[in-house]
C-alpha cells in the first residue's frame, strides 16, 4: 500500500497516482483542470465544526485526531469512502491532496494513518 500526501498549492510537480482531494471545500485559486484530480471525497473531511475548533492549533492536535476518527467511524458513507481509498492504494499510489498550510498538523495526516491501519 502506497499512500502519500501533497499540499494542492505546492508548486512542485504533482505526484502521480490516484490523486484525491480530501477537503470539504474546494481550494481557492485552483482550477479543476490544474488540480488534475481522480476524485474529490468531501465526506471524509472533518466536519466544519471540528475544523473550526481545531484551527490547526498544535496543542489541540491529539484531541482533534481522536474526535476526527470518531466522526469517521460514525458514518456508513465515510466507512465506504475509506474502503474505496484503501482499494485505490492497493493497485497504485494514492495521493491525498489537501489545502491546509500546516503540513504537520492537518486532517490528511490522520486520514493517512487510518488508511494505513496505524
Amino acid at each position: 500500500m502506497s499512500i502519500v500526501m501533497q499540499r494542492i498549492y505546492d508548486k512542485e510537480s504533482p505526484l502521480g497516482g490516484n490523486r484525491v482531494l480530501v477537503d470539504r471545500v474546494w481550494p481557492r485559486g485552483i482550477s479543476k483542470a490544474d488540480a488534475n484530480l481522480d476524485d474529490w471525497v468531501k465526506g471524509v473531511a472533518p466536519s466544519t465544526e471540528l475544523r473550526k475548533w481545531f484551527n490547526h492549533d498544535p496543542d489541540k492536535f491529539e484531541k482533534f485526531k481522536q474526535r476526527y476518527k470518531e466522526e469517521l467511524e460514525q458514518g456508513n458513507e465515510q466507512q465506504e469512502t475509506l474502503e474505496k481509498l484503501k482499494k485505490m492504494a492497493t493497485n497504485e499510489r494514492l495521493v491525498l491532496l489537501y489545502g491546509a498550510k500546516d503540513k504537520t498538523y492537518n486532517h490528511a495526516i490522520v486520514l493517512k494513518e487510518l488508511l494505513e491501519g496505524e
